[in-house]
C-alpha cells in the first residue's frame, strides 16, 4: 500500500482511505456483515485510514466501525467527527454545535461507541457560526492534551476560519469534497490555504457519490431512502447533463484500460501528495477496484484531456440541497 503524510510532520496513512458512512445510512439498504468484512479486507491490504462520524446513523456507524476494528486497533488510523446535530423528531433536519462542553461530551461518547481509548484524527464536521472557532478548537486542543485525541481536523471550513483555527492548534487535515465534479477547493482558496499551512486535504466523495463510476444510469437506480434522490445533481435535467459528462469519462477509461471509478480516483490522487481520497464502499469487490486506482498513472496529456471534459464549472446542480449548503464554507 502506498502511503502519504498527513500534515507537515504528521503520521503516515494509506494513500487511499475508506469512508464508512454508507455502511450505515444514506445510500439505501446495508449489510453489517459485509461491511465489517470490507473493513477487514481494507486492513488486510494496508488501507489503515478509516473515516466515520457520530452523525452517521446517527451513532450506529461508529458502533459498526468499533466492532470491526476490535482486536485490530494497532492497524487503524481512526478518524471521526463531531458537530452536526440531528433532531430525533425530524431526522432530515440538521443543526451545528461547536460549544466546548459539546466538544468534550461528543468525544467521550465517540470513544465509548468506537471502543477505543483515543481517536487518531478528530474533525469538527461543520463550523458553528455561533461559536468562535478559537473556542471550539481550544476545546479540541484540550482533548489532545488529555490523550483522547492525537490530531485535529476541520471539515468544509472557509479559508479564513482555517487560518484562525491553526493559530490555536495545529490543524493536520481538512476534509472537503473533491472530485472531478466538485472542485470548489481549487477556486475558493481553500486548497491554497491548506498548502500554505501544511494541512492535508482529505477528499470525501471522490467518486461523486457513485456517479463517476458509471454504474448509475437513471434516478430510478436509487432506493426509496437513498438521499441522492433529493440531491440537485441527481435530479431532472441536471442528471441528464451530468450523465453525458460521465459517458466521456467512461470512454477515456476504456482507452486507458481501467474502470471509470479508477480513472476518477487517479485524477484526485494526481492532484498532489497532500491529498488523500476516502471513497466509501460497502463491498470488498469495490474496495479492490478502488485500491487499483493507485496503479493508474495519468500522463500530462491525459490530465489535459480530462480537464477539457471536466473543467471546474462543468457539472450541473448544487452539491447539496439548499439547507445543507448553508453549512458549507463557514
Amino acid at each position: 500500500m502506498q502511503t502519504r503524510t498527513l500534515g507537515t510532520h504528521g503520521p503516515q496513512v494509506s494513500a487511499i482511505g475508506l469512508g464508512c458512512m454508507g455502511m450505515s445510512e444514506f445510500y439505501g439498504a446495508h449489510d453489517d456483515a459485509e461491511s465489517i468484512a470490507t473493513i477487514h479486507h481494507a486492513l488486510d491490504h494496508g488501507m489503515n485510514l478509516l473515516d466515520t462520524a457520530d452523525v452517521y446513523g446517527p451513532h450506529t456507524n461508529e458502533e459498526l466501525v468499533g466492532k470491526a476494528i476490535k482486536g485490530r486497533r494497532e492497524q487503524v488510523f481512526l478518524a471521526t467527527k463531531f458537530g452536526i446535530v440531528r433532531d430525533p423528531a425530524n431526522p432530515a433536519a440538521r443543526g451545528v454545535n461547536g460549544r466546548p462542553d459539546y466538544v468534550r461530551a461528543s468525544c467521550d461518547n465517540s470513544l465509548k461507541r468506537l471502543g477505543v481509548d483515543h481517536i487518531d484524527l478528530y474533525y469538527q464536521h461543520r463550523v458553528d457560526p455561533g461559536v468562535p472557532i478559537e473556542e471550539t478548537v481550544g476545546a479540541m486542543a484540550e482533548l489532545v492534551k488529555a490523550g483522547k485525541v492525537r490530531y485535529l481536523g476541520l471539515s468544509e471550513a472557509a479559508p479564513q476560519t482555517i487560518e484562525r483555527a491553526a493559530k490555536v492548534h495545529a490543524i493536520t487535515a481538512l476534509q472537503n469534497e473533491l472530485s472531478l465534479w466538485t472542485r470548489d477547493v481549487e477556486e475558493n482558496g481553500t486548497l491554497a490555504t491548506c498548502r500554505k499551512l501544511g494541512i492535508t486535504l482529505v477528499a470525501y466523495s471522490p467518486l461523486g457519490r457513485g456517479f463517476l463510476t458509471g454504474a448509475i444510469t437513471s434516478p430510478d437506480d436509487f432506493e426509496a431512502d437513498d438521499f441522492r434522490r433529493n440531491n440537485p445533481r441527481f435530479q431532472g435535467e441536471n442528471f441528464t447533463r451530468n450523465l453525458q459528462l460521465v459517458k466521456q469519462v467512461e470512454a477515456l477509461a476504456a482507452e486507458k484500460g481501467c474502470t471509470p471509478a479508477q480513472l476518477a480516483l487517479a485524477w484526485v490522487i494526481a492532484q498532489g501528495r497532500d491529498i488523500v481520497p476516502i471513497p466509501g464502499t460497502r463491498r470488498r469487490s469495490r474496495l479492490d477496484e478502488n485500491i487499483g486506482a493507485l496503479d493508474v498513472q495519468l500522463s500530462k496529456e491525459e490530465l489535459e484531456s480530462i480537464e477539457r471534459i471536466f473543467p471546474p464549472q462543468a457539472i450541473a446542480g448544487a452539491r447539496y440541497a439548499a439547507a445543507a449548503m448553508t453549512h458549507i464554507g463557514r
